[in-house]
């Protein structure tokens, strides 16, 4: 785990090992050959493998909830049972479902938490000055701000402040490549190109959070 120095919220990815995340979220590389995929919390490999590309969602609860949170397949796994993740008869799996999500947050780990289905990016700023952090749609192609946004939503990140400027917001990012991608910043206005307009807010925890 990265404390992030701009915002104090630990940096984790959805890929066990951080170092892969472009391999194994490109197909360079199968989810199954992340050498590290026993710190997942995962049962197996084949659990890992099948999940993990899954639950930028789950990463996101996990930053939020701050350096005591449980592992990431420990999420998984209290977000399925309250219907947060679904898999359908043919074994698709469909989630993060934000009302859920929700529930499971409020009462798994007695943290304040809304679902936002209509959400501006001006409606972010005034979540985070209000104490939250907002868990945001946005398209994965977010951690290539240098090339043009293909479209809104699919993702989610983790919104945890605004910049030092005033004009842009900090974030952290399941599946960014480096550094700089996982723990990013952007523009107000150039957000909004990745972003879907919904997402959910949590109050983040002032202690280590608990819960079975």
């Amino acid at each position: 785990m990265n404390s992030c120095t701009t915002c104090g919220f630990p940096s984790h990815t959805q890929f066990a090992s951080p170092d892969l995340v472009q391999a194994i979220a490109t197909g360079e590389l199968p989810a199954a050959e992340d050498p590290a995929w026993r710190e997942s919390g995962a049962a197996d490999v084949e659990d890992y493998a099948r999940w993990c590309g899954h639950l930028c969602g789950a990463t996101c609860l996990r930053m939020a909830l701050g350096a005591g949170a449980p592992s990431l397949f420990e999420l998984r796994d209290g977000a399925v049972k309250f219907g947060a993740y679904t898999v359908d008869g043919e074994g698709g799996i469909r989630g993060m479902i934000y009302a859920p999500a929700v529930d499971f947050v409020r009462e798994v780990y007695g943290v304040e938490a809304d679902v936002h289905r209509s959400l501006t990016v001006e409606e972010i700023g005034g979540l985070l000055d209000a104490g939250r952090v907002v868990i945001a749609s946005v398209h994965y192609a977010i951690r290539r701000p240098h090339e043009p946004s293909p479209g809104r939503g699919g993702h989610l990140v983790l919104v945890t402040a605004r910049t030092g400027d005033g004009r842009g917001f900090h974030f952290h990012n399941p599946s960014g490549t480096d550094a700089a991608t996982r723990m990013a910043q952007l523009p107000v206005e150039r957000f909004g190109d990745y972003f879907a307009g919904r997402g959910m807010s949590l109050r983040a925890p002032s202690a280590p959070v608990t819960g079975a």
